[in-house]
Formats: C-alpha cells, sequence, structure tokens
C-alpha cells in the first residue's frame, strides 16, 4: 500500500519510513502541511500517518484540507496529547483512528492494517478468491493450500488488485504500490511482473483471475470475500 507519513520530527519521520517500507509499503514521508497537500494531489494514497503538531498548518487544518479535497483515505492521526478532547477534535475532523506518543510500532501497524482492512470492505486479515488465500499479516498467499512462491512485488501487484477487486487499476496506480521515487519507474515492468503473476496463478487448475483491459490496466475478476 502507498502511505503519506506526515511528521515535522525527522528522527521518527526517519523510523516511521524505514519500518513502515520493511512491512512493504511505499511510503511518502514529508515535513509539513504543505508538501503534504502537495503529494496528496500528485499521487493516489492509500492511507495517511499525520502528526497533530505540524508547524505552520495544524494536522487538524490538514485533515480538514484533505477531506474538503474529497481524498478518502483513511487517516491515522499521531499525538502527544492524551486527553480525551484531543482526539475527539481530531476523529471529528476526519480522522479515522489515533495512536498516542510515546507508542510501540506494533500497535501503530495493527491499527494501519485494520484500517486499510475496513478500507478494502474487508474484516479479517485474510482475502480469499476460489483457491487463492492471502495472509495479510504474513504477507504470503496460499493456492490449494500450497504456499504460492512470490516475489515481494509479485505479491504487492496481487493484495493491491485482490483488496480492489473487480475494479479495473491503471497500471500508473500499480506503479506507485512500488516504487517510491518517480525516476525509478517504468511501465514495462508492470507488464513483466503481472505477466509471471498470471504464469503462476494459471498453473493451478486453469485459475485465471487477473484480465487485461485493453489501453485502461487490470481487473481482479474474482470476488474477494
Amino acid at each position: 500500500m502507498k502511505l503519506l507519513v506526515v511528521e515535522d520530527e525527522a528522527l521518527l519521520r526517519h523510523h516511521l519510513y524505514t519500518r513502515l517500507g520493511e512491512q512493504g509499503h511505499v511510503v511518502d514521508a514529508v515535513a509539513d502541511a504543505e508538501e503534504a497537500l502537495y503529494r496528496s494531489t500528485e499521487y493516489n494514497h492509500d492511507l495517511a500517518v499525520i502528526d497533530l503538531g505540524l508547524p505552520g498548518m495544524s494536522g487538524l487544518d490538514l485533515i480538514r484540507q484533505l477531506r474538503s479535497q474529497d481524498k478518502t483515505f483513511p487517516i491515522l492521526i499521531l499525538t502527544a496529547r492524551g486527553n480525551w478532547q484531543d482526539k475527539v477534535e481530531g476523529l471529528a475532523a476526519g480522522a479515522d483512528d489515533y495512536v498516542v506518543k510515546p507508542f510501540q510500532f506494533e500497535e501503530l501497524e495493527a491499527r494501519l492494517n485494520a484500517l486499510l482492512r475496513r478500507a478494502s470492505g474487508f474484516t479479517q486479515a485474510t482475502i480469499s478468491a476460489g483457491p487463492l488465500l492471502l495472509d495479510l499479516n504474513r504477507k504470503q498467499a496460499l493456492l490449494n493450500d500450497e504456499n504460492l512462491a512470490l516475489t515481494a512485488f509479485e505479491y504487492r501487484i496481487l493484495e493491491y488488485l485482490m483488496r480492489h477487486q473487480q475494479q479495473v487499476v491503471a497500471k500508473e496506480r500499480l506503479i506507485e504500490q512500488l516504487y517510491p521515487d518517480d525516476a525509478e519507474r517504468d511501465p514495462n515492468v508492470i507488464e513483466v511482473l503481472v505477466g509471471r503473476l498470471r504464469r503462476k496463478l494459471e498453473g493451478h487448475q486453469d485459475f485465471k483471475p487477473i484480465e487485461t483491459v485493453r489501453g485502461q490496466g487490470y481487473l481482479f475478476n474474482e470476488r474477494c470475500r
């Protein structure tokens, strides 16, 4: 998933960028609201982590701006303020959940995963479609109860397509799931990865869940639950 992290404390921002990247996410990490607003107009994010105590425009005002621009991705706020009034104010501004500093990364990760599941319409830590099962916590795919050997990039593509089942996903959207940097992005890589992924899936009982929609992108045609 592609995440937007807005945190002005450089060390914490670096830790979030590193740890979330290690969990398989592509992370835009910025220090202030102005840069966050720019990134949100240039890229498609699946979730935002926003510190309330930002310089200049506050985290609350940033959240209000994002919601006024019809950004519907989940927002998790980071706050050093532990009183209930600040939490309520953050949720009222449009956030979906909060974590109070200092926090354990495991708690943050669990809350992020829960928000991402709910945003995709799933309540469990697994997604299944026919003989295919994704374990979202372990980042593992099973086909007919057997481990499916996928690279990290192949898994990211498959998870994203399944989260957006029966929707056409543009190549550009998939590229954003793989690379944080524009300079590294090559649309041809997506074709190669999707081709490899198809061969691994279709080698089992002629299972063909990924369609190409010419000129638009890719479609996961099986219903997921």
